[in-house]
């Protein structure tokens, strides 16, 4: 029997898979919205995106041997990389703000080959995992399976999606973000520190990563050439949704991870970021052309 004729006959199994998708789906929004966040404000497509998320991953690992509870790990992670990102800044995105977006690319494909030997040099190459004792739901009668760590990281990724909303709507820092977005002549010329909400907004994008990583930590795998696959995932989730529509990075990071589960299921763990890289060849080629379509309405 197939595993697709697994799905026909014992539907649960789809249920739990659409589950465990959905939860982990969840994850990637954070790392996508912290990917539009620095696209939308500073124009720049940030490569380095899926390295942030696994130096949380190992912050939170390290803290986890030392004793720490994982879940507390999880804001000593965030401010570490909120450290990092704004370093960063300093040292070298300020340099590429206002610059044409391939060099962007170029800047930030560097900065995570950096990190990436920097990750791997200091914590090796193995896979690494944290095991948080928190058990499993257990549901239908044992035909569906949740481990409680899922859920709690479901739980932490709404929290911060809707803190992140409420600081850029309501916060003094967060309008200057806004305004800087919408037009950054005129928030100067408003008396605006746009360099300092540039370095903020960096920041904040790595210190967002942050949480992922330790999430992803503590429900998956990370290993220090493992970046690239969630870059990759957080660029095609904001192509898909758009910049500043939180929303649509949540729906469009529930069905990425649900597809991902369901084609994990039935044609073999070993063709997952296949998957994910011809996806996104598709979805750059629908849009191109559905852009092109729209040039043409335009002329």
């Amino acid at each position: 029997m197939s595993n697709l004729d697994v799905l026909l006959v014992a539907p649960q199994f789809a249920l739990q898979l659409l589950i465990d998708g959905m939860l982990f789906g969840a994850i990637f929004a954070l790392a996508a919205y912290g990917m539009a966040l620095v696209w939308g404000v500073m124009n720049i497509i940030n490569i380095t995106q899926g390295e942030f998320v696994m130096l949380g991953g190992f912050v939170t690992v390290v803290l986890a041997k030392a004793g720490l509870p994982a879940l507390l790990s999880i804001p000593v992670s965030a401010a570490f990389l909120f450290a990092v990102g704004w370093a960063i800044y300093r040292l070298a995105i300020y340099r590429i703000v206002d610059r044409d977006l391939f060099i962007s690319l170029l800047a930030t494909f560097g900065i995570s080959i950096f990190l990436q030997q920097l990750m791997n040099q200091t914590f090796g190459a193995d896979p690494e995992s944290i095991e948080t004792g928190l058990g499993t739901l257990v549901l239908l009668g044992g035909d569906i399976t949740v481990a409680w760590i899922k859920l709690v990281s479901f739980a932490v990724t709404l929290a911060t999606a809707v803190g992140l909303y409420l600081f850029l709507r309501h916060s003094r820092t967060g309008q200057a973000i806004r305004a800087t977005a919408q037009n950054a002549r005129a928030a100067r010329i408003m008396g605006i520190d746009t360099d300092r909400v540039y370095a903020f907004s960096y920041a904040l994008n790595a210190a967002i990563c942050g949480v992922a990583g330790s999430l992803v930590a503590m429900t998956w795998v990370i290993q220090a050439f493992n970046g690239l696959a969630y870059t990759v995932r957080s660029f095609m989730i904001v192509i898909i949704a758009g910049l500043g529509n939180l929303p649509g990075v949540i729906a469009a990071a529930l069905g990425l991870g649900t597809a991902e589960t369901f084609v994990d299921f039935l044609i073999g763990s070993e063709y997952r970021l296949a998957f994910v890289f011809s996806l996104l060849v598709v979805i750059l080629v629908v849009r191109g052309q559905l852009l092109a379509r729209r040039r043409q309405v335009l002329k």
